[in-house]
């Protein structure tokens, strides 16, 4: 019995001794950290990102989802933009990230960065700034991002496993998930919020529509609006081809609170999006953001600050890459 309780006491005691230095390394990021060191950093990146998404409107999605993926997969490191090499995957190459989209903006960004202020800004920062430009630009609030990461060096394609969240997964495993990022399933919600700009390809939610088939006997799946899967059934052709669907088709290419009112119509495209409405909990929160978009914009900000602080690398514990694609 002793021998068990000293063992649950290391744990507990290792358990704050992490969270302590968690805080500590938050502590460390401030807004304007490159005030002094670089002042132009934030103009070159606002300045690339709207000239991308000027060009291509898709990118603001796509940005934005870099920083997740980034961030889920052992903290904010800019590790998923390192490229693959002849003995090692990537990040960016495990099944979840093949669809990823943006690295070239964030090429254009870091060279001009190099220029203005060689060796001084990381990638980590640039893809936190990237992805608040890209919720501005797409209709959301702006917000400020403190910075001061550094960036990792390690990108392991089986690093993705269990850390990203799967387009099937129930509200059970989304709050697990987030939750190992120490996001709380509020925080989960907001977060998911993300889809209401973006596409999916029909292959990560086809399983909802298969049922329907008249072969197979069954009916589609019984969450979903049934004109709703007749009309995705219509983009999705069963032959040839992976076509790309907006995520919310209340208002595809705003940044708003259209994502909620299309998973209250039972309109939320992935099986993780429509799940929203079977907790108790999270249902609560969905009708509160469809009809208040003042409060989900405020807290979609708040949660994106809080969700590019998970696993930063600060000071020595990180470097600053002269090519984020290479560790």
């Amino acid at each position: 019995m002793a021998v068990v309780q000293r063992t649950v006491l290391y744990l507990q005691v290792a358990a704050v001794g992490a969270l302590l230095m968690a805080t500590e390394l938050r502590a460390q990021l401030r807004v304007g950290f490159y005030d002094n060191s670089c002042p132009a950093a934030e103009i070159i990146v606002q300045q690339e990102v709207s000239k991308a998404v000027a060009a291509n409107p898709g990118l603001a999605a796509g940005l934005l989802r870099l920083h997740f993926h980034d961030c889920f997969v052992w903290g904010c490191d800019a590790s998923v933009l390192i490229d693959s090499t002849k003995g090692s995957t990537a990040e960016k190459d495990a099944a979840p990230n093949t669809s990823l989209r943006g690295f070239e903006v964030i090429d254009r960004i870091k060279a001009r960065v190099e220029q203005a202020c060689f060796g001084v800004v990381s990638c980590a920062d640039i893809l936190a700034f990237a992805a608040r430009d890209s919720v501005a630009l797409a209709g959301g609030n702006a917000y400020q991002v403190p910075a001061g990461r550094r960036d990792g060096n390690v990108s392991r394609a089986s690093d993705t496993n269990g850390n990203l969240p799967p387009p099937t997964a129930n509200v059970a495993q989304l709050t697990q998930i987030f939750g190992t990022k120490g996001l709380t399933q509020k925080e989960m919600v907001i977060l998911s919020g993300a889809h209401t700009i973006g596409s999916s390809h029909c292959s990560s939610f086809s399983g909802r529509l298969s049922r329907s088939t008249t072969t197979a006997g069954g009916q589609a799946d019984p969450t979903m609006d049934p004109a709703y899967v007749a009309q995705l059934a219509r983009q999705c052709p069963q032959a040839g081809g992976d076509p790309l669907v907006p995520m919310d088709y209340v208002s595809p290419n705003a940044f708003d609170e259209g994502f909620y009112k299309g998973v209250m119509a039972n309109r939320g495209l992935l099986s993780s999006d429509q799940a929203l409405l079977s907790d108790k909990n999270t249902a609560v929160q969905v009708v509160t953001y469809a009809n208040d978009p003042a409060t989900f914009q405020s807290d979609f900000a708040a949660a994106m600050v809080k969700m590019g602080t998970v696993g930063v690398l600060t000071g020595a514990s990180g470097k600053i890459r002269a090519n984020c694609r290479v560790a």
